[in-house]
């Protein structure tokens, strides 16, 4: 059995016997590998493909115009090649991932200057491809939506009473990156080590995936098979748990481990764009581990959202 479940969510909104059953193999499925393959969203898939084609718009640019819109990471903006490694999150000396990424963000401001600073920023748009502006913010509204009603999903999953993600997400923050994957006609032949992605975890609550697939692909970890090829299915998107929701679970859930090899040498002109959401909580949201015998672990700290997700994007910034 591979060890992420395709889990069709129109059977939650459905209610009764099935949204209960949908539950349970959620919360199977995340105990594995913390990911499930999620169909039945209702998301337009055909609005993902026009937010990928104004990308690779952009991405085609050269880069001393897109040099103009560069940021640090964790900023608004383009993160050119070279500005992550991923593995360093884990420990692991890397060299730079293999990619570029346009990053966007939320921008429901709190009125404090140094928190709309670092976490709510304005959005920067490219001039040169004016529909990129119209087309991410419904993609990323229609990721908001989808996303509460996983963390809905996933709070039945767990047995409780209330959904507690309703109040420590009513304000939250979060970050989309399209990610693209160059050829090796492009970045040049990996180096020892070198992926498009090292081996990582993601940072937040919830993390959706809408992504092409390719030789040069994701590779999921698990403790069962190790490192495996992600399945894909046209149309369905791939959802990952983060290192807050795996503390918040009292480590139920492991933070989905993965990676995105590098171009493969039967496809080195590959070129692949990805569209990643990744949910968060409120900037100031004090997450309280859940205790055993939901929680498999005992004497977890609560963690404020901001905190933590800061120390973890400080730790993949190159230089």
């Amino acid at each position: 059995m591979n060890a992420i479940a395709t889990i069709d969510i129109s059977r939650w909104y459905a209610g009764g016997a099935e949204a209960d059953a949908v539950a349970a193999e959620v919360d199977a499925g995340l105990q594995r590998a913390g990911f499930i393959l999620v169909t039945g969203h209702g998301v337009d898939t055909d609005l993902a493909a026009r937010v990928r084609a104004a990308s690779r718009e952009f991405f085609a640019l050269p880069d001393d115009v897109k040099a103009r819109y560069e940021v640090p990471v964790g900023g608004h903006g383009w993160l050119g090649p070279g500005a992550e490694a991923n593995a360093l999150v884990e420990g692991t000396e890397s060299p730079p991932d293999l990619k570029e990424s346009y990053s966007l963000g939320a921008e429901t401001t709190t009125g404090d200057p140094e928190v709309d600073r670092v976490w709510f920023a304005p959005n920067v748009w490219p001039s040169e491809v004016p529909s990129l502006q119209t087309l991410v913010n419904e993609y990323t509204a229609a990721m908001r939506r989808l996303s509460d009603d996983l963390l809905a999903l996933f709070a039945h999953a767990l047995g409780l009473p209330n959904n507690p993600f309703v109040m420590l997400a009513d304000h939250p923050t979060w970050t989309m990156n399209i990610n693209h994957y160059p050829p090796v006609s492009v970045v040049g032949e990996p180096e020892p080590g070198q992926f498009r992605i090292g081996a990582h975890t993601d940072f937040g609550t919830v993390t959706v995936l809408d992504r092409e697939p390719g030789a040069g692909g994701l590779q999921v970890y698990s403790e069962e098979g190790g490192w495996a090829d992600a399945p894909w299915e046209p149309g369905a998107l791939t959802v990952n748990i983060g290192d807050l929701l795996e503390h918040w679970t009292g480590r139920r859930w492991p933070s989905g481990r993965h990676r995105v090899l590098p171009p493969q040498p039967h496809a080195p002109e590959e070129d692949l764009v990805s569209l990643i959401y990744f949910y968060e909580a409120n900037h100031d949201a004090v997450v309280t581990p859940l205790e055993p015998p939901i929680g498999k672990a005992t004497n977890l700290n609560p963690v404020t959202t901001a905190a933590f997700i800061k120390q973890r994007l400080d730790a993949i910034t190159v230089g």
